[in-house]
């Protein structure tokens, strides 16, 4: 036997037998204990994800949503600059000479580099400020805050009409599943669904507006109408949009709840002899919000950032027509500013309805 007393390795102060330090890795009650493991469960992000969860998995996507627009905000600015063409050349014509279009280039700070003017445009983005028009000189944000009202007033009238909608329709589907009302509801949904929205907005004014002669049409508003004339004038967009969006809503509302039926509390509530309506409203619908959440966030991401194709065709004075109009003359500043607007929508939207699906759900509000 060797000399020396045989001392505890968690009392040990000195080298291990065989000449390796106690700094390296060492079972200690059957646990491993690293030099980084105690570093990185002091650090303050693990410690506030570890009490805080909920609020931590927010911050995350607060996070992402941030640096997913900013990579936006790049792809926007790239993809207008390498467009062809120039805007100097198109709004001179092509007998302008080569001093006239270096003269409005100038002006138009299209001299400078392109670092330089994206660093400007993301900047005054952030401030609210677009700078001006190319092709009116007018201020491009306040334009765009009229435009703006004006297609969220849109959107939010088919907002209010298709998601009660769609939900009610979704949930008489589940009831009466493989009957009469539910092959109905569904075949009504494809044909909706396969029909694109221009269409949809064209056999509406043939029908209501041209031969029935009972809506409006352009759907023109202005300042100074009535909240009436206003709704009779957006009557034809909001029908379109509706119909587009209700389908897809309605489907993914009728899949999600079926999903949840199948659960063991389903089955003891109709074991309980509770009827099959209260049974969707009060069991299953609560538990299917999750997936019913996200389909509604994007169907509103899509009444505000695709509503350029039903706003031009109803010649509705909102954010779409306005990009449509800037693209036409190639405003450059415009067409940025109502991308860039788009895209943190869309962006903001998405987010939203992830934390409310967080919120909705136990086992992503509690990680393991």
């Amino acid at each position: 036997m060797a000399g020396g007393p045989i001392m505890d390795p968690a009392h040990a102060t000195g080298p291990a037998a065989g000449g390796e330090s106690l700094s390296q890795s060492t079972p200690v009650s059957g646990a491993m204990v690293t030099p980084d493991a105690g570093v990185a469960a002091g650090t303050f992000w693990r410690r506030f994800t570890l009490r805080r969860p909920l609020a931590a998995l927010i911050i995350q996507r607060l996070g992402l949503s941030v640096g997913l627009l900013f990579a936006v905000s790049l792809m926007i600015f790239g993809g207008v600059e390498a467009l062809p063409g120039d805007f100097a050349t198109t709004y001179l014509g092509q007998s302008a000479t080569p001093q006239a279009v270096d003269n409005i280039r100038k002006d138009l700070g299209l001299d400078k580099p392109v670092t330089e003017r994206y660093l400007s445009w993301l900047g005054g983005a952030v401030k609210g400020d677009f700078g001006k028009s190319w092709a009116s000189k007018n201020s491009v944000s306040e334009q765009i805050s009229k435009r703006l009202g004006n297609s969220l007033f849109l959107a939010f009238f088919a907002a209010i009409i298709s998601i009660p909608l769609a939900v009610g329709l979704g949930m008489l589907a589940v009831q009466y599943r493989n009957r009469l009302p539910d092959k109905i509801i569904n075949v009504v949904s494809l044909a909706a669904i396969s029909l694109p929205e221009f269409f949809v907005g064209y056999l509406l004014i043939l029908f209501f507006a041209v031969q029935m002669g009972v809506a409006t049409f352009p759907s023109t508003v202005y300042d100074g109408m009535s909240f009436g004339e206003r709704l009779s004038a957006i009557a034809l967009p909001v029908a379109t949009l509706v119909l587009v969006v209700l389908a897809h809503m309605m489907r993914m509302t009728r899949a999600a709840i079926l999903n949840v039926m199948s659960s063991a509390y389903v089955e003891t509530a109709e074991l309980k002899g509770l009827g099959a309506f209260r049974i969707i409203a009060r069991h299953a619908a609560p538990n299917a919000v999750a997936p019913v959440i996200n389909v509604i966030a994007l169907n509103l991401a899509y009444l505000v950032v695709g509503v350029v194709v039903v706003e031009v065709v109803f010649v509705y004075p909102g954010m779409g027509q306005y990009m449509v109009d800037a693209v036409t003359v190639r405003d450059m500043p415009v067409v940025q500013a109502c991308g860039l607007i788009f895209a943190a929508f869309y962006i903001f939207l998405n987010m939203a309805a992830d934390i409310l699906a967080i919120l909705a759900n136990p086992r992503l509000r509690h990680p393991r």
